[in-house]
């Protein structure tokens, strides 16, 4: 008998996945739902927050593979987790 687990950060991940699917999809929403993924991944609990991620990846039309090569391609770029700086606006004068 397997009995379902309460994942402690799952009240945490629950707003994440609801403004993510509020929000749709961008490069920080692509690397937070493939970040859930792997982490809900076998995990026998939160089924609410597993499906939600089923959902979203439908919603978006992509495979979980595809969501992994879209996450590797903007990690490779490196600004998806990082602060915005000064030097990172743009100077439209």
């Amino acid at each position: 008998m397997s009995a379902e687990q309460k994942h402690p950060l799952a009240h945490i991940d629950r707003d994440i996945v609801r403004d993510i699917l509020q929000q749709g999809q961008t490069d920080y929403n692509l690397a937070e739902v493939a970040r859930l993924k792997i982490r809900y991944h076998n995990f026998p609990g939160a089924r609410d927050i597993q499906h939600d991620l089923d959902l979203i990846l439908k919603q978006w039309e992509l495979t979980e593979d595809e969501l992994f090569t879209k996450v590797l391609q903007i990690h490779a770029e490196g600004k998806v987790y990082r602060k915005k700086t000064d030097e990172d606006e743009e100077d439209w004068s």
